[in-house]
C-alpha cells in the first residue's frame, strides 16, 4: 500500500491521513438524498482503491442510503486483513421510516435511539466497535448533554473508540466537551463555503479536537471537469438539483462558483496538480483542519485529490485566491487562513 501523508487526529494519539473516503454518494438511488444511480461492485472497487492508494479513513453515516452506504463499507473493507483495515467513522442521529423510505430523515438524537442505532451500525459494518462515532446533526428536542451522555456510555462498554459530532456550533461543543472530550467536529468546508474557518476549526484547535470537513470541494463544483452541461444532465433525483438550500448549482451563484474553479488552473498548473487537489489543499491548510473527506464513487476518482494532502500552497496562492473570491462574489466566509 502507498503511503500519504498523515497528521494527528487531534488530542487523541491517532494518526489519519489528510485525506478520506467519503460514502454519501455510494448509498444508492433509493433514498431522498440520493447523488443519482450508484453501482455497487463500483462503489465497493473505489472504496478498495482507495485503500490500497494509501488512505486510512472512511467516512459514512446510518443515514447514507438508508444503511446501505454503511453496508457496502463493511463488505469493501472485509477484503483486507485486519492489520490493513481502515478506520471506520460513522453516524448516527438521523432516523427515517421504513414506511416512508424517500420522506425526510429527521434529526434524532434520544438516549435510546442512539444505542439502538450504534447495535444496527456495528452490524451493517460487520465490526465490533466503530472507531470514530458520530452525531450527525444537533437534536434541539433532546438536551445534547442526555445524548452525549449515551456517547460516553458506549465508549465505555468499549463499542466505541472515540466520540465526535458533525454540524454542531460552539455552544453545543462547549456543553459536550464539559462532560467528556469531543474528539472530532465534522463542518461543511470548502472554497465556497468557508463559514467554518470564521471559529469553528480555532475553538477545535485550541481544545484538542480534530475538524474533518467534509464537502471540501462542495459537491463536486471545484472538481476539473464539472460544468454548466454536466448539471443540465444530472438525474433529476439527485439532491443538487431540487434542494432548496443548494443555491450553489443553480445560476447567478453557480455561474460564481465555476468562474472561482477555473481561477483555480493557474495555481493547480504551478504546482503540477489538479484543480480538485488545490481547492482540498486550501481547506487543510486552516488552523484546525486535520482531514478533508472526499467522495469516492469511482476508482478513476482517487487519482484527482489522492495527492492534495502534499500540496502546499504559499503565500502567493492565498493572495491570488483571495483576490478572485473578493472580485466574483463568490461564497460566504473569510477568504484565506491567518
Amino acid at each position: 500500500m502507498t503511503t500519504l501523508e498523515t497528521r494527528q487526529f487531534g488530542n487523541s494519539g491517532i494518526d489519519i491521513t489528510s485525506v478520506g473516503a467519503g460514502t454519501w454518494a455510494i448509498g444508492g438511488l433509493h433514498w431522498k438524498y440520493n447523488w443519482g444511480p450508484q453501482d455497487d461492485a463500483c462503489s465497493v472497487r473505489a472504496l478498495r482503491h482507495a485503500v490500497e492508494s494509501g488512505i486510512n479513513w472512511v467516512d459514512t453515516a446510518a443515514a447514507y442510503g438508508l444503511g446501505h452506504a454503511e453496508e457496502i463499507v463493511g463488505r469493501a473493507i472485509s477484503a483486507f486483513p485486519e492489520a490493513d483495515r481502515p478506520l471506520v467513522f460513522t453516524k448516527c442521529g438521523l432516523r427515517w421510516s421504513e414506511a416512508d423510505r424517500w420522506g425526510d430523515p429527521h434529526n434524532f438524537l434520544r438516549p435510546d435511539s442512539i444505542r439502538m442505532e450504534c447495535e444496527a451500525s456495528l452490524r451493517r459494518l460487520g465490526a465490533e466497535r466503530i472507531d470514530l462515532y458520530q452525531f450527525h446533526w444537533p437534536d434541539p428536542k433532546v438536551p445534547v448533554e442526555d445524548s452525549w451522555a449515551v456517547m460516553c456510555d458506549l465508549i465505555d462498554e468499549g463499542k466505541v473508540r472515540l466520540g465526535g459530532v458533525s454540524n454542531f456550533d460552539i455552544p453545543l461543543l462547549e456543553r459536550c466537551e464539559a462532560m467528556r472530550h469531543v474528539a472530532s467536529l465534522q463542518p461543511p468546508f470548502s472554497l465556497i463555503d468557508r463559514r467554518a474557518g470564521a471559529g469553528l476549526a480555532g475553538w477545535c484547535a485550541d481544545h484538542g479536537t480534530a475538524v474533518i470537513c467534509y464537502s471540501p470541494m462542495q459537491a463536486g463544483l471545484l472538481s476539473d471537469t464539472f460544468s454548466l452541461e454536466r448539471v443540465a444532465l444530472m438525474d433529476e433525483r439527485d439532491w443538487r438539483r431540487w434542494h432548496y438550500d443548494f443555491t450553489h448549482f443553480s445560476p447567478p451563484a453557480l455561474h460564481r462558483n465555476l468562474a472561482l474553479r477555473d481561477r483555480l488552473r493557474p495555481v493547480a498548473e504551478r504546482h503540477a496538480t489538479t484543480v480538485a487537489s488545490v481547492a482540498i489543499a486550501w481547506a487543510l491548510s486552516w488552523r484546525g483542519v486535520t482531514g478533508a473527506i472526499v467522495g469516492v464513487r469511482s476508482p478513476d476518482q482517487v487519482a484527482g485529490w489522492l495527492g492534495a494532502g502534499s500540496v502546499q500552497l504559499k503565500e502567493d496562492d492565498f493572495d491570488e485566491i483571495a483576490s478572485a473570491i473578493d472580485e466574483l462574489g463568490a461564497g460566504d466566509g473569510p477568504t484565506r487562513p491567518s
